[in-house]
């Protein structure tokens, strides 16, 4: 892998700044195992969607994201267009340096940048399953986005929003359950139409709903325990009509893999989801908050060649 031509997307504002001070020593590193690639640092959103596209546009053949999940999303869909990949043989590499890094929960990779230079120095490449949505962004248009983890909408949407506007500096974790707290105190639920594949189709009142390719979401929230990457499939965790007080009685089960043990929590399997409301329902895609229901979302098998441990 070392003498493919290779680009590494760095996004130096993650995990509070610490990926900006790190990607000098990580540098020197990969210069050392890697041989000759190019660099380019993210200077605000929708950088690194662009900044992977035009690599790959211009042969790149390897694209290191150096981040966390919501940079990763942003190259991922710097690897697609709105029909599919634009490079059919490029592969993603990640070096998990954010806030969150809930992919590397559900697929394996190391931690330790030397692991992570030796692997992508003689990968394993594993294509995963990527989903599609179709959704309504803040202008009131009509957009589409690609994710590699979880789409949520109802409350994910509200603590993204909440999370993206306060301080990260006592980690993923801690940041996502405060946000979440304060979140469960002025959320209203919300009565949504959902349907999913020909198997479900109902309207039902929510406090979440997600759409899920990885395991975990929200800094190590255990969503989807069955949940797999690249088995064409996405499972659906409906978090239905229970009261304040169950649901703080149960957040326990959101980081213990039991979530579909509790009362009115439905757990679907699908290829594809719709959903709208008369209520304005914000979404969660990847951690980031692009937009609101309506949305379709579809699988896209294998769409992804994504560097990882065996």
């Amino acid at each position: 892998m070392a003498s493919k031509k290779m680009m590494f997307i760095v996004n130096p504002n993650a995990a509070m700044g610490s990926a900006g001070k790190e990607w000098p020593q990580i540098k020197a590193l990969a210069r050392d195992r890697l041989g000759p690639f190019q660099a380019q640092l993210t200077a605000g959103p929708g950088d690194a969607t662009r900044l992977a596209r035009q690599a790959l546009i211009e042969g790149a053949e390897v694209v290191i994201c150096v981040g966390g999940d919501g940079t990763l999303n942003e190259v991922v869909n710097g690897f697609m267009g709105e029909d599919g990949p634009i490079r059919q043989d490029a592969v993603l590499g990640f070096i998990p340096l954010g806030t969150g890094c809930d992919l590397i929960k559900t697929v394996p990779m190391p931690r330790d940048i030397n692991r992570t230079l030796d692997l992508i120095r003689a990968p394993h490449v594993r294509p995963i399953d990527l989903g599609r949505l179709q959704y309504r962004d803040h202008n009131g248009n009509s957009a589409y986005r690609y994710f590699h983890n979880v789409t949520s909408f109802g409350l994910g949407g509200e603590v993204d929003e909440r999370v993206n506007r306060t301080t990260k500096a006592f980690g993923g974790f801690v940041s996502f359950i405060w946000a979440m707290l304060i979140s469960l105190l002025i959320y209203d639920k919300k009565r949504i139409h959902l349907r999913v594949d020909d198997s479900f189709d109902q309207e039902v009142m929510i406090w979440n709903v997600v759409v899920a390719n990885g395991q975990y979401h929200g800094g190590g929230m255990w969503i989807a325990p069955d949940a797999i990457v690249d088995d064409g499939l996405f499972h659906v965790t409906v978090l239905g009509d229970l009261t304040l007080s169950k649901v703080f009685l149960n957040l326990p089960n959101l980081y213990n893999g039991k979530i579909y043990q509790v009362k009115k929590v439905t757990a679907l399997v699908g290829k594809r989801v719709e959903a709208y409301s008369d209520q304005r329902v914000l979404l969660d895609v990847d951690g980031e908050q692009p937009g609101q229901l309506p949305v379709t979302i579809e699988i896209v098998p294998k769409a992804l060649p994504l560097i990882a441990l065996e």
